[in-house]
């Protein structure tokens, strides 16, 4: 064989290989177990697949999120802050759910570990 069809064959190996590797790290399942924190502070992890449906309240400086659990989610039901992108975000999915006025920060533990050991 030719060199270029050696480099072109060892190119398409190597950027096939990492497209196996992106998608077994991005399609790993998700940990049911979620972090619930504010200020920097873990105040709950909980297992979503043994939780009940329920809500509760968050307070911070006289202000109230309140989340809510069902059939193994979480998300922010309400909030008293000025502009309710924690409760836009809806259900936690991939993307962390935050409410930067009252510090409040849900996400999955799996996540939080790792970035926690990256600081």
């Amino acid at each position: 064989m030719s060199r270029n069809k050696v480099l072109a064959i060892t190119a398409a190996v190597i950027f096939l290989g990492a497209v196996i590797w992106c998608a077994v790290i991005l399609l790993k399942p998700k940990s049911n177990i979620v972090n619930i924190t504010q200020d920097g502070t873990l105040l709950y992890s909980l297992d979503l697949s043994r939780e009940k449906d329920r809500t509760f309240t968050v307070e911070y400086k006289d202000r109230k999120n309140t989340i809510e659990i069902k059939d193994g989610r979480i998300r922010m039901l309400e909030a008293e802050c000025p502009d309710h992108i924690c409760v836009d975000t809806g259900w936690l999915e991939d993307v962390p759910i935050v409410c930067l006025p009252n510090r409040l920060v849900i996400d999955h533990a799996d996540k939080t570990d790792t970035d926690a050991q990256t600081r």
